[in-house]
C-alpha cells in the first residue's frame, strides 16, 4: 500500500514550495470559478468538501457544483488576498480575504468576507477538504 507524504513532516527547505504550490493551487480554483471551468474546480475539491458560504448555506462538492452549473451562483470578479499559509497535522490552513461580485439566486451581490480554506493530500495532489467564509460587517 502506498502511503501519501506528509507535507508536515517535510523538511523546512521544501516548505515554501509547499506553500508556493497551496497559493497556485488557491488561485487555480479561484480562476476557474470565475471563468466558469467547473470541471476544472471540481478537480481541486475532494469528494468530502464542506463549503460554509458567507450567508451561512453549506454545500458538499455536489450541491456546490450543482448550484454552479445552474446559475445560482455566477461568480464575475473575485480578488482573494491570502494573510498566510499554516502546514499543520498533515493539512494546509490558508487564511484570506475574499472579495466579490456575484449574482446568488439572480440577485447581485457584493462579498468582503475573512475565508479559511483547508488543504488535504491524496493520490492525486493536494484537494480543498474544506472552505469558510465569515462576512466582514461594514
Amino acid at each position: 500500500m502506498t502511503s501519501i507524504p506528509d507535507p508536515a513532516a517535510s523538511s523546512a527547505a521544501s516548505a515554501p514550495a509547499d506553500e508556493q504550490l497551496i497559493r497556485a493551487l488557491e488561485d487555480e480554483r479561484y480562476a476557474a470559478i470565475v471563468d466558469g471551468d467547473y470541471d476544472k474546480a471540481a478537480s481541486l475539491w475532494d469528494d468530502r468538501l464542506s463549503y460554509i458560504h458567507s450567508s451561512a448555506q453549506v454545500d458538499t462538492k455536489a450541491s456546490y457544483l450543482e448550484k454552479l452549473r445552474s446559475g445560482y451562483y455566477d461568480y464575475h470578479s473575485i480578488d482573494h488576498p491570502i494573510e498566510r499559509v499554516v502546514f499543520a497535522g498533515g493539512l494546509a490552513f490558508v487564511y484570506g480575504r475574499m472579495i466579490a461580485d456575484i449574482h446568488a439566486g439572480g440577485a447581485p451581490k457584493h462579498l468582503d468576507s475573512i475565508t479559511t480554506a483547508v488543504w488535504g493530500p491524496d493520490a492525486d495532489g493536494w484537494k480543498l477538504l474544506h472552505f469558510q467564509s465569515t462576512p466582514i460587517p461594514h
